[in-house]
């Protein structure tokens, strides 16, 4: 099954049309998308040089014909994307030039490259607007596009692949689900979620991780930030409950955890589901009344917190914690089991990266041993050096690190076999990760309610102890 769509591509504002080929021709070869450039296939030009090609091509044209065009189009593009798992890329690729080939009649020059950087391996085509004799353009007619998925779906059932069946509109699913607008603030939540991760020591920590991931920070009364895409800046009070100033500042004293945001998608929130509703944190209502808001957010705020406390019994209950010390306990140690197996993630995270490193430089080393035998043989020539300086400088890179190696230095394929198993532990570590962190969220935020109701009861009753102590002595 193959999805197709074609594109005029015209020239960019302020670029010459080589310049303008060439962009796109450096993208479709990417060779991280085409695995090293092994995925590409021409037809009457080079890849490596395509847009000399095609541009040549052009003035020619305009010379056999006299016509210039302003704005005219300067190639076109197809996009063949197919199914999941139903195609290997080599075949993608032939069938890829055979929809080209068949698609231009064997007129325009094009290239074909196949990325595997997606799940699903996808064609991008590109072909020559001019004809190769020079003397005429592509013609891009009416339902191009519909024509083209003709052609392609044809092409895919002769080499025994599935097509796109045709649907009426009132056949079709309807969609449901749309994409969530995520706010500014909900990012910068994100982002200190992240970067408390990390465990950082104070304020001035976890400001400076921040900065690391690009955000600008404002100091003053209130500490705001602003990332790449934001106008205004954001000031830490405005994020909600746990993100303060005041929340982080008694996480760094050790008061409490910091409790993760916890992500809750559109259908979850416009849908009943059934499922079992979480516990969320309490709202300080004399605070939020104290920043201007209205009774009706007062009202909001009082439900609100009935329904978290609610919430928080029934958890309660249902874990059979009937002590506060057993409910603090438990979430020292639910924080304690996500510390740990964050710790063993990142480990395993290092690990794959050195065996990444590892069999860069192996393969750097295999390739470039010649070229440095020819330089010893050379006397060390200053000449040669600077004639093979990249090769010769990634030979070095490779022994250095094989002089870091205790033992023997392992085979690509025993490090692919250890790549394979970390890799499996760390997809198992990462559903307890999951887990564990869940389960944190859950306990701290019990214990935060159980601590604020507590804090609010012992208020009142101070409060109650005042009033009746000043009745008293004017009874006196």
């Amino acid at each position: 099954m193959a999805a197709t769509r074609l594109i005029a591509m015209h020239q960019n504002k302020g670029k010459p049309i080589a310049q303008s080929i060439k962009d796109r021709t450096d993208y479709v070869q990417n060779p991280e998308k085409t695995d090293k450039g092994q995925l590409i296939s021409s037809y009457e030009c080079d890849p490596k040089i395509v847009e000399e090609q095609f541009l040549l091509s052009k003035r020619e044209y305009s010379h056999n014909t006299g016509r210039h065009y302003t704005g005219d189009v300067i190639a076109y593009q197809i996009r063949q994307a197919f199914k999941p798992g139903e195609i290997t890329p080599e075949e993608a690729n032939r069938i890829g030039y055979e929809t080209a080939m068949r698609w231009t009649k064997g007129r325009h020059a094009f290239i074909v490259a196949t990325h595997i950087d997606k799940e699903h391996i996808h064609n991008h085509i590109v072909y020559n607007s001019t004809n190769l004799s020079c003397d005429r353009k592509f013609r891009n007619f009416f339902f191009s596009g519909i024509a083209l998925q003709r052609l392609s779906d044809l092409i895919c059932l002769e080499n025994g692949l599935s097509i796109i069946e045709p649907k009426r509109p009132s056949e079709r699913d309807e969609r449901t689900e749309f994409p969530e607008r995520r706010s500014f603030r909900e990012i910068i939540r994100e982002a200190i979620d992240v970067c408390m991760e990390q465990k950082p020591k104070d304020m001035d920590e976890l400001l400076k991780l921040l900065q690391g991931m690009g955000y600008e920070i404002k100091r003053g009364k209130n500490i705001a930030v602003r990332g790449a895409d934001q106008k205004k800046f954001v000031r830490f009070r405005s994020l909600g409950a746990g993100y303060s100033e005041q929340d982080l500042e008694r996480v760094f004293a050790g008061e409490m955890a910091h409790t993760p945001e916890q992500k809750i998608g559109r259908s979850e929130k416009t849908l009943d589901t059934g499922s079992e509703p979480k516990i969320d944190m309490l709202v300080d209502i004399q605070k939020i009344i104290a920043k201007g808001k209205g009774p009706g957010y007062e009202r909001w705020a009082k439900v609100h917190n009935i329904k978290q406390m609610a919430q928080t019994l029934l958890f309660l209950e249902e874990h059979g914690l009937r002590e506060y010390e057993e409910l603090a306990k438990k979430a020292q140690s639910a924080s304690d089991r996500f510390g740990e197996i964050t710790v063993r993630q990142k480990q395993l995270e290092t690990r794959l990266s050195e065996i990444t490193e590892l069999k860069k430089h192996i393969i750097n080393y295999s390739k470039t041993r010649e070229v440095y035998a020819a330089y010893r043989k050379s006397g060390y020539s200053k000449k040669f050096f600077e004639e093979h300086r990249e090769e010769l400088t990634l030979h070095k890179a490779a022994k250095e690190a094989f002089s870091k190696i205790e033992g023997r230095i392992p085979k690509i394929k025993e490090l692919n076999a250890e790549y394979e198993r970390v890799l499996a532990e760390k997809r198992k570590a990462y559903a307890e990760y999951r887990e564990a962190r869940q389960e944190m969220k859950d306990y701290q935020t019990a214990k935060y309610n159980i601590d604020r109701f507590l804090e609010r009861d012992a208020i009142d009753q101070e409060r109650e102890r005042k009033k009746e102590k000043k009745r008293e002595e004017q009874v006196l």
